[in-house]
């Protein structure tokens, strides 16, 4: 079963601009790979937890439904709070 996130472009970067995404319940992320610019966005936090708990998550192709376009990703890399493991940002790579 293909696991399906809905995302946000994100144009407002930086330390502060994530910090209050995470503070409104949103993850920053990006997509990187496949000769194309790097697109940054946000997941809403709770869907992407119900996610990364599913195996497929980790071994098979996802989508990230992009203002209406559909993006093949694999996450590369997910950094988590040290002590309260709440997942701070990802890196999905095109496929």
């Amino acid at each position: 079963m293909a696991i399906t996130l809905d995302a946000q472009a994100r144009t407002d970067l930086g330390r502060g601009a994530s910090r209050r995404l995470r503070r409104s319940a949103q993850i920053p992320a990006i997509i990187i790979g496949a000769g194309v610019d790097t697109l940054s966005i946000t997941l809403d936090e709770k869907k992407l937890i119900l996610a990364s708990i599913k195996d497929e998550f980790y071994s098979e192709v996802s989508t990230i439904n992009l203002d209406g376009q559909a993006i093949a990703v694999k996450p590369v890399a997910m950094q988590r709070h040290p002590v309260s493991s709440r997942i701070i940002h990802v890196d999905f790579m095109r496929v």
